[in-house]
Order: structure tokens, then C-alpha cells, then sequence
């Protein structure tokens, strides 16, 4: 009787094995035979593999888990076609051709169907941003600055209409694992008290992944340049090698501290706005202190003279580990904090003519 009851027991435990949440994903890729089928995650900009296959007559599939699900990418290696899609413990079926892979219809994934739907929602403003950004470049080229002024107020009417969408379904999805990278594509926009918010409002599961641990630590940092507060202090070299402080620059009416950089296009596109700004206001108590997130100094300093920035700059030179840039919580550029004559921020990341409207309703017309 106890022999039996010792099987019956190893039965259920090899039961409960086999029952762990796994994923198994079944590729059917026409064209593909005999293809090197890699599995992976882009973090920091680095691969880490997670699996690989190699298809037989078009077919394919690969076992696994994952703790939560997240966003993977499919890479056919002889072809360097790919495909980025979510990943969870599930039966997913990824279907299409091999010459058009990013296009292959995955099924079986709920994380997946939520993306595909923001994707869908957001589509029809992605297409009206790119028919925008084909016309500003002509405008560009005929330096057609009517209509470029035009544009860029279109655009900026865009943007915002696609980030109240993105918004929504964050706050609608608390326990969609797409809302944490949703939130953190538009986090720019956002202040930290409500990047704090949000994610109060998320399911426990989704809230422990390390993109909402990220969030959470910038929307603290955020607070600590947030409206309202005292800009923190910092010095930096200036092109010729001498230190500048921020505090030896405050004291002008307004100052705008401009985090930028010679190789970031939009911050190259908004710089002429901020000469035309500066050289109306500069007389009245309006400067502005540059800083840049360069490498390479030589492209710095030809930035700074190719587009006539007058002003005080200074970089260490760092990319995105710019000291100034991380204690700001700077992510994304052109961004920029408009302090006052004791150094208080009183607005962030204002550009064209709403950066104009503010400096002319506080130094006057």
C-alpha cells in the first residue's frame, strides 16, 4: 500500500513539473527552409539571446519561459529579416513569408493583441506625422519659413493628440504589461507626481517588472526638478576647457537650461527658434546655458558655430551619461528648464512658440 501511494505521490509530482507555465512558439514561415531562426531581447541597446531554432521546411518552434511577458524580437540570420513581438508563457504561432517577416501574423499571445491594438489606434497619426515631417522638409530646403512655423504647429497639435491616446491606454490597461513600455516612451511629456500615479494604479505583477522599477526611481528624480523646485546645481567645461556653474549663470531674468546635441536632428531643427528667442529677448534678462550630450568635441563646436548659438556651452563630453543630463532625469532630447532670477524652475520643455509665448508673457513684449 505504501509503494503505491509513493507512485501515486512521484505521478502528481511529475504532474506539477510538466505543468509550469512555458511558452512554445510554432513558426510557419514560407521561404524559410533550413533558416537559423534566433531568438532575442534588445536591453540598453545590447542583444541577449533567449533562443534559437533552425526551420525545417518552413517550420519551426521553440520551448521556454518567461517570468513576465516582454517584448522579444524573431531574427531570420541568413536573411537579417526580424520581427518584434511580446512574448509570455503561451501557445504562440507566428505566421507569414520570409521576405516579409515583419509582417507575419502572430496569434496566441494577449500581451501581443494589446499591442496591436495601441498600434492600430495610433496608426492613423503616425501616417499624418510622416506626411507632416516629408512637407517640413521641403519647406525646409526652400527655407519656407512661413510654412515651416505652420508645420511645426501641426505637429506639435499631433503629438499631443497621440500622447493623450498612449495616456489612455496606460491608464485604462493597468494590468496590461504594455502599458510599462507605453509610459516610458512618453514619460518626456510627463511630470513625475504623475508618472507616480500611474503606476500606483497598476496591478502588483505588472508594477514589480524592472521597466516600472526604472519608472518609479526617474519619477523620484523627476520630482526633484519639477515645477516649482529649485534647479540643482552643477558644473561642466565650457569649449575652451574652463568650468561654468549653472549658479554663476543665474540671476538673468529668465534662464533656459538646453539639453542638446550636434548629431540629434530634432534639437538642430528647434535651435534656429531659440536664436530668433534669444537675440529678441536676450536685452530684456532672457540667456540661455547649452548643454551637450556630444562625444566628440570637434562636432560640438562645429554644432555651436554651423547654427549660431551664441550663448554659454558646456558638455563632459559623456553621451548620455552626461552628469547634468542624469541629475536632471533627462531621457529624451531637445529638453530644456526655464528658471527664473532666484533659479526656480518655473516650466520644462518648452519649445517654438510656446517657449516664446512664455518668455514673452514674462519679460513683456
Amino acid at each position: 500500500m505504501k509503494r503505491v501511494f509513493y507512485l501515486l505521490l512521484m505521478a502528481a509530482l511529475v504532474g506539477a513539473c510538466t505543468s509550469e507555465p512555458r511558452y512554445v512558439i510554432k513558426g510557419d514561415i514560407e521561404g524559410s527552409d533550413n533558416e537559423l531562426f534566433y531568438l532575442q531581447r534588445i536591453v540598453d541597446g545590447q542583444i541577449v539571446p533567449i533562443d534559437s531554432a533552425v526551420s525545417q521546411k518552413g517550420s519551426f518552434k521553440m520551448t521556454g519561459t518567461i517570468n513576465y511577458p516582454d517584448l522579444v524580437q524573431l531574427l531570420a540570420a541568413d536573411k537579417g529579416a526580424r520581427i518584434n513581438f511580446y512574448l509570455e508563457n503561451a501557445e504562440i504561432t507566428i505566421s507569414g513569408k520570409i521576405d516579409s517577416l515583419d509582417a507575419a501574423k502572430i496569434s496566441g499571445s494577449k500581451t501581443q493583441d494589446e499591442y496591436q491594438s495601441l498600434i492600430g489606434a495610433s496608426s492613423a497619426f503616425n501616417e499624418q506625422a510622416m506626411n507632416i515631417d516629408r512637407e517640413y522638409q521641403t519647406a525646409r530646403q526652400t527655407n519656407n519659413t512661413e510654412k515651416m512655423s505652420q508645420l511645426e504647429k501641426e505637429i506639435s497639435g499631433l503629438e499631443e493628440k497621440m500622447i493623450a491616446v498612449q495616456k489612455d491606454f496606460v491608464k485604462n490597461n493597468p494590468s496590461s504589461y504594455v502599458a510599462p513600455a507605453v509610459l516610458r516612451s512618453i514619460s518626456y511629456y510627463m511630470e513625475g507626481d504623475e508618472i507616480a500615479n500611474i503606476i500606483s494604479a497598476m496591478d502588483t505583477s505588472v508594477a514589480k517588472t524592472p521597466i516600472v522599477r526604472e519608472l518609479s526611481d526617474m519619477a523620484t528624480a523627476m520630482k526633484a526638478v519639477a515645477i516649482g523646485q529649485r534647479a540643482p546645481d552643477f558644473t561642466m567645461n565650457d569649449v575652451n576647457g574652463n568650468p561654468i556653474s549653472l549658479s554663476s549663470k543665474i540671476g538673468s531674468k529668465l534662464l533656459l537650461v538646453d539639453f542638446w546635441a550636434g548629431w540629434c536632428n530634432p534639437c538642430r531643427q528647434e535651435n534656429p527658434n531659440l536664436v530668433k528667442i534669444y537675440n529678441q529677448f536676450h536685452k530684456k534678462g532672457f540667456d540661455i546655458f547649452g548643454v551637450s550630450l556630444d562625444q566628440q568635441k570637434e562636432s560640438w563646436i562645429k554644432a555651436i558655430a554651423d547654427d549660431k548659438l551664441t550663448w554659454t556651452h558646456v558638455s563632459d563630453l559623456q553621451y548620455w551619461n552626461n552628469a547634468a543630463a542624469r541629475l536632471y532625469s533627462v531621457r529624451a532630447i531637445p529638453a530644456n528648464f526655464l528658471l527664473d532670477a532666484s533659479g526656480t524652475i518655473i516650466a520644462r520643455n518648452l519649445r517654438g512658440d510656446a517657449l516664446l509665448n512664455k518668455v514673452s508673457e514674462v519679460l513683456g513684449q
